[in-house]
């Protein structure tokens, strides 16, 4: 690890590239973009028209020659092209000028544990597209626990759950590296669904993409007072606009159901370690990381899982980027190991 410390210091840009958001940190300076990876394209001329949060809000409201896209999909990039013009636009002129007057500009990323060779170039590449002459590939659940605050470069285990919108993964850590993962294809958008399927089912109700978030505000609960939500579609059978109220203990019921696999993963991580590594767990417990980790009841869910206790990071959908820009910082020391000398 002291090496892959050593590169990070020389970089002075980390990017968290998520399907949901898009962070970039810049060093000595901090969080200087937080946007939801998302890009609205003219099919005709193929010019952007928008990125971040105007291009969410177009989400279902795009005449027929503007898409909408996303061009990363679980923790990967699938289109080079619009992630970088896409990150062009988050960072703006005035700091990429700034970055043209260093020719040796080193940058950070976060890649998935799992990740292939392509997914790793393709992170690659779209940093070298903004100026950037070499990548450093950091792994996401390195990143996310050092964010959080955990000793990853101690010989003390440390279990991380990161929940994204697309995956979650988790993972046992030890002296800087990874013991035991696992990635399972369950997170945000698959607990949106499940809701939207109820809703449907339930009370005949159609929602536009943007009308959830009353929903999650219930879920996280954000207001414990209340006991669930209004929220406005449209009726399946008539196709008029149409309002129901929806109550919270219903949908923790429905979201359930997909968040045991994310309980199944972690009994899977858990038998694969050593038993010394969790007996450590047993009393340090498990930190869930990521912006679905705030879903109200995943926490205990998973602590009467596991028999551990689980707690949520203090802002968990920053810990990958604030982990980054740590590493940049040089705030993380290396364990110091070294030939033995008689």
């Amino acid at each position: 690890m002291s090496l892959s410390l050593e590169q990070l210091c020389r970089c002075s840009v980390a990017v968290d590239l998520g399907a949901a958001r898009t962070r970039v940190y810049l060093k000595e300076v901090g969080l200087i973009v937080d946007q939801p990876t998302v890009a609205a394209v003219n099919t005709r001329t193929g010019s952007l028209i928008a990125v971040g949060s105007l291009a969410e809000r177009m989400t279902g409201r795009t005449p027929g020659h503007i898409r909408v896209v996303r061009p990363v999909s679980g923790g990967t990039v699938v289109d080079i092209d619009i992630a970088q013009r896409m990150l062009r636009f988050f960072v703006g002129n005035k700091v990429r000028r700034a970055w043209r007057r260093k020719p040796l500009l080193r940058a950070a990323v976060c890649v998935s544990h799992d990740a292939d060779p392509l997914a790793r170039r393709a992170a690659a590449e779209t940093l070298a597209g903004l100026g950037a002459r070499r990548v450093e590939l950091v792994d996401t659940l390195i990143a996310a626990a050092v964010g959080c605050g955990l000793p990853v470069e101690r010989p003390e285990a440390t279990m991380i759950v990161v929940c994204g919108a697309t995956t979650t993964h988790i993972a046992v850590l030890s002296m800087g590296a990874i013991v035991a993962a696992e990635k399972i294809q369950v997170g945000g958008d698959i607990i949106d669904r499940a809701v939207l399927e109820h809703l449907r089912t339930r009370h005949e109700l159609l929602l536009p993409g943007q009308s959830g978030h009353p929903l999650h505000e219930v879920l996280r609960g954000a207001d414990p007072s209340v006991g669930g939500a209004e929220v406005h579609g449209r009726d399946v059978t008539t196709g008029l606009s149409k309002s129901v109220y929806v109550d919270a203990a219903d949908v923790r019921a429905i979201v359930r159901s997909p968040l045991t696999g994310v309980l199944d993963a972690m009994r899977a991580v858990l038998r694969r370690c050593p038993p010394d590594l969790v007996a450590d767990l047993a009393d340090r417990g498990v930190v869930l990381a990521g912006g679905s980790a705030r879903l109200a009841g995943l926490d205990e869910l998973l602590a009467q899982g596991t028999g551990m206790h689980t707690h949520v990071a203090d802002r968990p959908d920053l810990c990958a980027v604030e982990g980054l820009g740590a590493l940049l910082e040089g705030k993380v020391q290396p364990l110091p190991l070294g030939p033995l000398s008689r």
